[in-house]
């Protein structure tokens, strides 16, 4: 039996939801290949995350990883470990890896994916906040250096999944310089999120532990206030864009319930194109860390005769305008989604802290009057979108004094 060849990982974020469970994919996967089921195992060379300083210990000990940082300057350590902002682009740019698993939240993330495309590394993608940023910068840097954008957001992997099927050769890796011909619409799929059925008076006043409590998926508390108030899917929308080059004309969104349809792709033809299965993120992972082979299904497999029914409609914008401030920042390009997307950031932070008294409904305008007074300008250095992303924050921060 031929020895496994050996991937090289270093995972951002990875005392987070996506970075715990692609740990427990990570594990998964060299079970199978130390058995001959997979063709390749996996060394985690370095780990990275923001503040669980515990959890950091537990997996850099369970995977034997000798590289790690944190981001949190005060975090307790007791072994040599890079701290600060700055640590993780470290890791990114003095390491060598075959793969970079980019699963840290917000805009935090930026640096180390625009580094880790500048040095031609390729990166399984969930932090979705750099696209949305930065996404020319990323995708121009990784054009030039050959660096792979492998979505692991499930809608995202699901169009990737679908569009493969479509490209001449049945091989296709983002970020793409132009989509597939016959391609004519990309649409996400929502769930809905807690206030999917709620009229507007009572989305505006909900509380946070309403916000919270997300139908479908188990997801850090920052994401699962973007679900609710369906910017996840805006930013989705945008993240779209760069990875696929398609304008916002061919991207919609539908809300599916159920969560079972994960994106479809529409051809010109008429045809549709979709991907299914179940709630759990441990397959998109996997899809993308096997990438172009294909392992043992690593969560329960979809029984479509017990879900019985599939249900669609279209989101509200007036209850949710994240949607189509989604597609203004597209047409706008520039600094548009670094705007967009901390004002947003700051906005939910600001929900989020148990002392404040702001309304659900303050997030979406927050982020749509950033937009609307500092949306424009030009992106042509990371620089550029650091700046946009702070006054962006400030702005936030001018208007919560006066709420």
């Amino acid at each position: 039996m031929p020895e496994p060849d050996t991937r090289r990982l270093i995972i951002l974020g990875s005392t987070g939801s996506i970075g715990v469970q692609t740990l427990d994919v990570v594990g998964r996967l060299n079970t199978l290949a130390d058995r001959g089921e997979h063709a390749a195992r996996y060394k985690v060379v370095a780990l990275a995350a923001g503040r669980n300083a515990d959890l950091l210990r537990a997996q850099a000990q369970r995977f034997n990883v000798d590289h790690v940082s944190i981001a949190d300057e005060c975090a307790p350590y007791d072994t040599p470990v890079r701290r600060g902002a700055g640590a993780a682009e470290s890791l990114v740019r003095d390491l060598d890896a075959d793969l970079v698993v980019s699963a840290m939240v917000g805009a935090a993330g930026l640096p180390a994916t625009l580094a880790a495309a500048q040095r031609g590394l390729d990166i399984a993608l969930a932090n979705k906040e750099s696209l949305v940023t930065a996404g020319a910068l990323i995708t121009k840097a990784a054009h030039a250096s050959g660096a792979a954008l492998l979505p692991l957001d499930s809608e995202h992997s699901a169009l990737w999944q679908c569009l493969t099927g479509l490209s001449k050769d049945n091989a296709l890796t983002p970020p793409l310089r132009r989509a597939p011909p016959g391609v004519h619409r990309l649409i996400l799929t929502a769930s809905g999120g807690p206030f999917r059925g709620w009229p507007a008076d009572r989305i505006a006043n909900a509380t946070r532990e309403q916000a919270l409590a997300h139908p479908t998926w188990d997801m850090g508390p920052k994401i699962t206030i973007d679900c609710a108030s369906m910017t996840n899917k805006a930013l989705e929308l945008i993240e779209a864009h760069w990875l696929f080059a398609v304008p916002s004309n061919q991207l919609g969104v539908l809300v599916h319930p159920q969560s079972i349809v994960h994106s479809i792709v529409e051809t010109r033809d008429g045809s549709q194109l979709a991907q299914l299965g179940t709630t759990d993120m441990r397959t998109p992972i996997q899809v993308a860390l096997t990438h172009p082979h294909r392992a043992p299904a690593p969560a329960p497999r979809l029984d479509l005769a017990s879900v019985a029914r599939l249900d669609f409609e279209a989101p509200d914008p007036d209850r949710f305008p994240a949607i189509k401030r989604a597609f203004e920042v597209i047409d706008r390009g520039g600094i548009a989604g670094a705007v967009f997307n901390a004002a947003n950031e700051a906005a939910v932070e600001a929900f989020l802290d148990e002392g404040s008294s702001l309304p659900f409904s303050a997030i979406s305008e927050l982020s749509g009057a950033a937009l609307d007074e500092l949306g424009s300008g030009a992106l042509t250095s990371l620089d550029d979108a650091l700046a946009a992303d702070a006054e962006a924050r400030r702005f936030v921060a001018r208007k919560l004094v006066e709420v």
